[in-house]
């Protein structure tokens, strides 16, 4: 039974990947690349994929906050706002993302549904076509609940994105761990 769900489930993922563009994540790389520094934001199962993505940013050496954090600083020109965004229209990550243009940030979303309202605020779009919560676009279908094949395959596609940044910049998993929270 298990298998059986396991190859469904990892067909549907690799459908995604098939659709996802190449262009549109060597922009989102290039954004992140040319910002002073990163804030992120996201909810949900989602969240948990983009501020897995925060501390990696942070391994790499990269300025990068997540939002609900305290000690984020304020966002301004130079900055980049990543926002993921399933539907394209969850109400305060749309009121954040207004609020980061308004103070001259750039902002990048990820989303399932790149037709919502957010999306059209942001300077980079990344669609992951993976069946989303309150989606309408079309995508890659799943036979798991709600958003559950976009939030996977972001965690996945989130970690490509380090890797390829990671090689760009030239540092090492060595340089990477160094820093890493050492007080465990």
């Amino acid at each position: 039974m298990y298998a059986k769900k396991a190859k469904v489930i990892l067909g549907e993922i690799e459908k995604v990947f098939d659709r996802i563009n190449s262009t549109e994540v060597e922009g989102f790389i290039d954004l992140i690349l040319n910002a002073k520094k990163v804030v992120l934001i996201g909810v949900g199962r989602e969240g948990l994929s983009t501020k897995a993505f925060t501390m990696r940013l942070m391994h790499l050496g990269i300025a990068s906050h997540w939002l609900w954090d305290e000690t984020t600083p304020s966002i301004g020109k130079g900055d980049l706002l990543i926002a993921t965004s399933g539907c394209g229209d969850i109400g305060h990550i749309h009121y954040v993302v207004g609020q980061a243009k308004a103070k001259g940030a750039k902002v990048a979303i990820i989303t399932g549904d790149p037709y919502g309202k957010t999306p059209k605020l942001a300077d980079g779009v990344l669609f992951v076509p993976a069946s989303v919560y309150l989606g309408s676009a079309d995508v890659v279908p799943s036979i798991q609940p709600m958003g559950n094949l976009f939030e996977q395959t972001l965690f996945i596609l989130l970690d490509m994105i380090i890797i390829d940044i990671k090689d760009r910049i030239g540092i090492s998993n060595e340089e990477m761990e160094k820093n890493h929270r050492n007080l465990e």
